[in-house]
Order: C-alpha cells, then structure tokens, then sequence
C-alpha cells in the first residue's frame, strides 16, 4: 500500500513541539519508531520528548543509550506530556494498549498523528498513515523518511533496522517482501550492522530465562490433531525460575516449530490474576479475529488479549474459540 506522507511533512515543519509515544510493553519495532521519528524530527531542530504507558524492557535499553525514554507519571507527568503541539502515535491505534497515555491523547488539544500497520485498531481521533500489510512499523518509517526526502543518519539506521527484524522474526515472517530486504540493506549502508543487533536482541538471555523457557516446553499441549499447540506460564513458574514476565517473549513461537502446527497460544498469568494470551497462526488463519472475542486485536498471525482469571476459566474460553476457527478453516 503506498501512503501520500506529504501530510505529514506539512505537520513536522508547522509545528515545534512534539511527543511520540506507543504501546505499553513496548517491543523493538514501537521504541526503534519512536527514536527514528525523534532523530528525523530534532534533524530539523524540533523540540522531542518519548513517553510511554511503560517502562523500556531492560533487555532493549542498548536502543536507547541516553535514556531518553520516560515512562508517563514517572518524571514526567500527564499534563507535562499533554502540553504539546503535536502527538504522535507509532505502532498501535488501540486506546487498550495506551493506559495512562490514553487518557492524555482524549484530553489533549495538540494535533494527535498515527503511524501503524495493526489490523486491530480504534478511532483515536488522530490524522492515520496506516498500511495492514506492512511488514513493520519501522518499515513505514524508512519508507516515509524516503518518500518525503528526510536523512537516516547511523542512529536512525540500527533503530530502523532493530524495529524491522524483530517483527518480521529475523525476516523470516511471510510479511517479509524482497522490498523488505531492500530496505535491510540500505540501513545497513547506513551503518547499522546486523550481526551485533542479532547478538543484542537474541543472545543475550539470561539463565532464568531459560530456564523459564524449559518449564513452559515441558508443559506445552497439542489439540486439534496437532493443529494447535499452546503452554502456560504461571505465577509459580517465575517464583521458581526467578524470571521476569518481560521474559516470556518470543517463547510462543517455539510452539510453532512443531510440524502440522497451524496456530499457537501461551497463557500468562499475571501478578493481579489477569491471563495475559499471546496468539500466533502460521497459515490464513486470523488470530486477530480471536483476540478481538476477547477485548484484544493485533495482526493476523500475530495478536494478543487479557482475559480475567482464574487461569482454567480463562484458557477454557480461548481453547473454545481456537477450536472453533480451526474446525472453520
């Protein structure tokens, strides 16, 4: 899908003051966009800040060496963050992913922007450059600092290049396109260096982690003649590996290297007894469509929801809904 970004370019050079923010538990793709958008925008001698829903995950604070980054009500507060010019959303268009930023955007009198490629979206009010079918958030990103003639300087480079390989695992996700890897490699002429952001993003876990990743293998399940595999990650298990909830990333997607696996779920039980779903699917299958039964969204093959325990009430729920989209498919 080609976007008209020359919108955009009108609202970057009428304004001076400008906040991005994006979804809570922020992934490489939402924090590699934010910083792209600030390094193009103070290029031009804007005025930036970051604030999210949330706290930087530890293990991507190597994105963000100057630990610019705030999280909202912790050094900056909600009317410091609504007295902008302009708010700019990235990765996400879903008031539920917002929390406290939420609350700022439905009050705030500044010009409000959305940058995302979700499928699962809400009305925030907010001028939209939204293509569903890009690869990342991050690719939009390249793509409009090209359409509308802005520089990738080094920095702009392994950010973009971060918030690409991680949402299209490591370019081996079917939204991958030979465009895709194009753009790989032009930020790599750029000076981003793909085998220390591999070495940054996926060698680097920590033995709790793990250990952590045994338990819930150990623990994983087959239903649907073996078209659906799912685990559980509970409160238990991260008292007994010492891991953190940050560290179930990614472990869902070991679901899938089990041949004749079409979709996949992990179940985590959170402090407050909430079971936090991540959802994937291989094949046309829409997991978007699941999430959503249950107040969450996303992409196609790749979403997620939170659904109230306890954790047997919950994954009862989730399983019904799964066997009845694959008895469809």
């Amino acid at each position: 899908m080609t976007i008209d970004w020359t919108p955009l370019r009108t609202i970057f050079e009428n304004n001076n003051r400008f906040v991005l923010s994006s979804h809570a538990r922020p992934d490489a793709d939402a924090l590699g966009s934010e910083l792209a958008v600030a390094g193009i925008l103070e290029s031009m001698g804007k005025s930036v800040r970051i604030v999210n829903p949330s706290a930087m995950p530890d293990s991507l604070t190597f994105l963000d060496p100057a630990a610019r980054i705030m999280k909202i009500g912790e050094g900056i507060t909600p009317d410091e963050v609504a007295d902008t010019d302009v708010h700019i959303v990235l990765d996400t268009s879903a008031w539920v992913q917002l929390g406290k930023v939420g609350s700022v955007l439905k009050t705030t009198t500044a010009t409000k922007v959305v940058i995302d490629h979700h499928v699962s979206s809400d009305n925030l009010g907010a001028i939209e450059f939204k293509d569903t079918k890009a690869e990342a958030t991050g690719a939009m990103v390249f793509r409009m600092a090209e359409a509308l003639g802005y520089p990738i300087t080094r920095d702009t480079a392994v950010a973009l290049f971060a918030a690409i390989t991680t949402d299209t695992g490591w370019f081996r996700f079917p939204s991958t396109t030979a465009d895709t890897m194009r753009i790989a490699g032009r930020l790599i002429d750029a000076g981003a260096r793909p085998a220390v952001l591999y070495q940054l993003l996926y060698e680097r876990f920590s033995a709790t982690r793990i250990k952590l990743v045994g338990r819930a293998l150990t623990d994983m399940e087959l239903v649907c003649e073996g078209r659906l595999a799912y685990t559980v990650v509970t409160q238990a298990d991260f008292k007994a590996t010492g891991a953190k909830p940050v560290e179930t990333e990614d472990i869902v997607n070991e679901c899938l290297r089990i041949e004749g696996t079409q979709a996949a779920f992990i179940a985590i039980e959170q402090q407050n007894g909430n079971i936090k779903y991540s959802f994937r699917s291989r094949t046309s299958l829409n997991v978007a469509a699941v999430a959503e039964q249950f107040g969450g969204g996303g992409h196609k093959q790749a979403s997620g929801a939170i659904l109230p325990g306890p954790l047997a009430a919950a994954q009862e729920k989730v399983l019904a809904a799964f066997k009845t989209v694959l008895a469809d498919d």
